[in-house]
C-alpha cells in the first residue's frame, strides 16, 4: 500500500479517522508517529498527504488525519482491456495488477473456452471486484477507479457494442498465439493513441471469436510462440504496448 485511499464521504472537514486495514498498515508497516505524513487520495479524486494528528496502536487500532489534497487525478490510462472472463482466483490477480499497471476500463465477456461456471462467481458483483481494483490503486499510487463492465453473451458484445465505441481508439488488436502479425507492425502506423487490447481464456480464442474480432475492425497479433498463461499475458502484453506509446 504506496498511498491511502478514502472514499470522499469518509472526509469531514478535512479530516478523518481510520480503523481498519488502512490504520493496520500506518502503524505495522509504516510505523509512523504522530506527525508524520503520508500520501493520501480521495477514489476517483484528487491526491495529496495526510498528517498523523492521534494514533492508538493498541486494540481498537485507529488513526486519525488531517487531508491536505493539492494534485489532480492521474489521467486516463491509453489502454483499456477485453478480457475473457477466468477462473475466479486468476480474475482477482488480472484486475489488481492491470489496475496498477493502468488500465482505463476492463470489458469481461464469455467466450467459447469460458466455463459457465464463472459467471455465477460472486466476483460479477461490484463490491466483491472492487477490492482488487483497489489494490492495484494503492500499489500504483494512483486514485482513477477502472470502469468494470461484463457481457455474458459473445456475439451481442462484438456485433453491438463494439461499434458503439470502437471510434475512440487509434488501436484495435486481439491477443492470439498465431496471430496475423507482431504487436510493433500492428501499432507501427499511428504510434499514438488509445489502444483496445482483447485477450482470450486459458486455451485461447477460437477461430470463429478471432474472425468476429478482424471483421469489427482488429488486427490479430502475438508476441511470440511461447503460451502464457492470462496473468502473464496481460501484463506482458500491456508492458509491450505501454513500451511502443512511449517511445513513439
Amino acid at each position: 500500500m504506496n498511498i491511502i485511499l478514502a472514499e470522499q464521504e469518509e472526509i469531514v472537514d478535512a479530516r478523518l479517522t481510520l480503523t481498519d486495514h488502512r490504520a493496520q498498515h500506518i502503524i505495522k508497516v509504516l510505523r509512523a508517529k504522530a506527525g508524520d505524513i503520508v500520501r493520501f487520495g480521495v477514489v476517483d479524486g484528487k491526491k495529496g498527504t495526510a498528517v498523523i494528528e492521534n494514533i492508538h496502536k493498541k486494540h481498537p487500532r485507529s488513526v486519525s488525519l488531517q487531508v491536505e489534497l493539492t494534485e489532480p487525478m492521474n489521467p486516463l490510462p491509453h489502454i483499456d482491456l477485453v478480457l475473457a472472463l477466468a477462473r475466479p482466483i486468476m480474475m482477482r490477480r488480472i484486475l489488481s495488477q492491470a489496475t496498477a499497471l493502468g488500465v482505463g476500463s476492463f470489458h469481461c465477456i464469455h467466450a467459447n473456452r469460458v466455463e459457465k461456471s464463472f459467471w455465477e462467481a460472486s466476483l460479477v458483483e461490484q463490491e466483491s471486484f472492487y477490492d482488487y481494483l483497489l489494490q492495484g490503486l494503492e500499489q500504483a499510487v494512483d486514485t482513477r477507479v477502472p470502469e468494470v463492465t461484463f457481457h455474458r453473451r459473445f456475439k451481442p458484445f462484438v456485433e453491438d457494442f463494439l461499434p458503439e465505441i470502437i471510434e475512440n481508439y487509434s488501436h484495435l488488436l486481439v491477443a492470439h498465439p498465431s496471430g496475423n502479425t507482431t504487436l510493433v507492425k500492428a501499432m507501427a502506423h499511428k504510434p499514438q493513441g488509445r489502444v483496445l487490447l482483447a485477450i482470450g481464456p486459458e486455451g485461447g480464442w477460437v477461430d470463429y471469436e478471432v474472425e468476429k474480432f478482424t471483421e469489427a475492425g482488429f488486427t490479430s497479433c502475438t508476441i511470440g510462440e511461447r503460451i502464457l498463461k492470462v496473468d502473464t499475458a496481460v501484463v506482458a502484453l500491456h508492458s509491450r504496448i505501454s513500451q511502443l506509446l512511449e517511445s513513439s
